[in-house]
């Protein structure tokens, strides 16, 4: 009972240190090669450049450069169901709507936007600094939603509370509304769908990822792993959590610091099992001062 009552202060708590978002208007695209549909550098007004890595929303990968891209890009091609007897085909067929996503974004993205973001770390295991964002087109639309609508993007990915104040999770909701929309209209990657096979290639999907979580988790260190500064990959090592929980610790403690392991309880999908399962291999120290952060 009176962890139930922590829980309840606990998550009106941090629904008030929540950090706000930012609107900022009148930002513009930048052209990289890199950049693909749903990740991109944004130039602010006040000069900064930084990348943006849209919530809500999960294109296709087109640019694949080592193992983990391609894994990536298989299970994006799985979840949409293209199909067919030549995989090396396949696979090109699901990279080919990456770039299609991408050059959508540039065209969607070709006059001044409104970023809104809380410049919370995207980065997860990666080096490169990155942020999460909505964006809001010169049109007045979200543009994650507009790409699920046009079937360049699946309904998957981190969310928040929205600009407007509204509940991330029924965000979620409506994005998951709109790609059933898309795929019963078989707009974009989802006239490439091979309904036949859909399920079976998602089913084979979560089973091999189950395999490989079994088998690539790495050792947990003896002193545990501090939560405030850990990789993506030295969270999801911890027993019950996978690639969508790990990213929605990361993006949390880039809002708040952890100071104990019940601090945890703010996110969704940790409950107090959880909690007892992971704690006796967790270290919750401040991270260093970053002269880096965004202001």
């Amino acid at each position: 009972m009176l962890r139930f009552v922590f829980v309840f202060f606990l998550t009106i708590a941090s629904l008030a240190a929540e950090q706000p978002l930012q609107s900022i208007s009148g930002c513009t695209l930048v052209q990289a090669p890199w950049a693909d549909g749903d990740s991109f550098p944004v130039h602010l007004p006040d000069g900064r450049t930084v990348t943006v890595r849209l919530y809500g929303a999960d294109c296709i990968e087109w640019h694949v450069n080592d193992e983990t891209d391609a894994r990536r890009l298989r299970a994006q091609r799985r979840y949409f169901g293209i199909g067919g007897d030549d995989a090396n085909a396949s696979m090109a067929k699901a990279k080919s709507f990456g770039d299609l996503a991408a050059k959508r974004t540039r065209e969607l993205l070709g006059k001044p936007f409104t970023l809104h973001t809380a410049f919370s770390d995207a980065r997860g295991g990666s080096a490169s600094e990155r942020f999460y964002g909505f964006i809001t087109t010169a049109e007045g639309r979200d543009h994650a939603a507009v790409l699920v609508e046009e079937g360049l993007a699946r309904a998957v990915g981190l969310v928040r509370r929205l600009p407007d104040g509204s509940d991330g999770e029924e965000y979620r909701n409506k994005l998951r509304d709109i790609e059933l929309t898309a795929a019963v209209a078989r707009k974009g990657i989802w006239a490439s769908t091979d309904w036949k096979r859909l399920t079976s290639d998602r089913a084979v999907e979560r089973a091999e990822n189950a395999e490989l979580a079994s088998f690539l988790k790495p050792a947990i260190p003896a002193g545990g792993i501090n939560l405030n500064t850990a990789t993506q990959e030295e969270i999801e090592a911890l027993p019950g959590i996978g690639k969508s929980l790990a990213e929605r610790i990361i993006a949390a403690r880039a809002d708040r610091v952890f100071v104990g392991a019940d601090d945890l309880l703010r996110i969704k999908g940790v409950t107090p099992k959880l909690i007892n399962k992971i704690e006796s291999n967790l270290r919750f120290d401040k991270p260093e001062p970053s002269s880096k952060k965004a202001k």
